[in-house]
């Protein structure tokens, strides 16, 4: 980011746009550390309707801005040639141009949505005057950064004076050659002072400007204060509230440490708990294996006794049977 680009994005955008648009141009150099340029986009002037019209005329139209920059040239050199036949070419061209430029002006401006009214007209018209007399104001309006209209030199409005006031072909001699002498001295002495005055005007704009730039200084220098009392407002607020925070995080880590000395007595208890299962465990198995043991001589003892039995009253069933066989052998035959 640079101030160049940052002014060219901010004056292609209409007044309305301008303060909240720069605003944030100031916020992002700030945040980006450059609290130089900051500053120095924060002093950038909203344009007037006129400016704005004057910008988006040079920026929509360059051609014709080029246009207007030759024919300020060429104005000025017949000027300064007291060539007045080309002085009444050139001011007849200067007021069509002024008049056709002025116009495109307000239809951007509608274009744009945001026309401007005749009074602002007027002053595009007055801003172009000044480029047609000035190099300088050409070379700062071509740039399409102005923030009010410009204002045209008052030895400007002597172009067309100058013009009906040159020398003519008489015919007449050293008449006539007298004449022009006298015109040429003439149209030099108005020159001279129109030159004085135009000096006077620029010493006086230069210590308007020096009293501006120190008017601005000072307020920067306040804006720089003010600013430097709100950081150490705002690092005092950051520490106390960087402070709670401590303590917030403090008293969280005493709590955490707590929990975690329960939680680590909590697992001792299970783990001792775990041994003692396992142990359990193991006797449990041990008696498990003995039990089966058990089971099994218990189920082999009911084999055999089962055996027994069945054999016991096998024979006993047998034994039976032969006693009754006996019994009957041994009764008497019936007489």
């Amino acid at each position: 980011m640079d101030l160049d680009a940052v002014a060219d994005e901010l004056y292609a955008l209409p007044p309305a746009d301008f303060t909240a648009a720069r605003d944030e141009r100031a916020k992002d150099a700030r945040t980006a550390g450059d609290r130089e340029l900051a500053e120095r986009i924060r002093r950038l002037r909203r344009p007037t309707k006129a400016a704005w019209a004057s910008n988006l005329l040079v920026r929509r139209q360059p051609d014709e801005a080029e246009q207007v920059l030759r024919l300020g040239e060429a104005l000025r050199q017949a000027h300064q040639d007291l060539d007045g036949g080309q002085l009444r070419k050139l001011s007849t061209q200067q007021r069509q141009l002024i008049a056709a430029l002025a116009r495109q002006a307000r239809e951007l401006t509608a274009q744009a949505g945001q026309p401007i009214g005749e009074g602002a007209q007027r002053e595009v018209e007055e801003t172009l005057r000044a480029v047609l007399a000035d190099p300088d104001a050409g070379q700062e309006w071509v740039r399409g950064r102005l923030a009010k209209p410009l204002a045209a030199p008052t030895g400007f409005a002597l172009i067309a004076d100058a013009a009906r006031s040159a020398p003519q072909t008489t015919g007449r001699g050293e008449r006539a050659s007298g004449g022009r002498v006298a015109d040429l001295d003439a149209a030099r002495s108005r020159r001279r002072e129109r030159q004085e005055q135009e000096r006077r005007r620029e010493q006086q704009e230069q210590e308007r400007r020096r009293e501006q730039q120190e008017q601005e200084r000072r307020r920067a220098q306040q804006e720089k204060r003010r600013e430097q009392r709100e950081r150490q407002a705002r690092a005092h607020q950051e520490a106390e509230d960087a402070e709670r925070r401590l303590r917030a995080r403090e008293a969280e880590l005493s709590a955490a440490e707590d929990e975690q000395d329960r939680a680590d007595q909590r697992k001792h208890q299970a783990q001792q708990r775990l041994v003692d299962l396992r142990k359990q465990l193991k006797e449990a198995e041990g008696e498990q294996r003995e039990a089966e043991d058990a089971v099994r001589e218990a189920r082999t003892r009911t084999r055999k006794a089962d055996r027994a039995v069945r054999e016991a009253r096998r024979r006993a069933t047998d034994a039976a049977a032969r006693a009754e066989q006996l019994a009957d052998q041994a009764e008497p035959p019936t007489v």
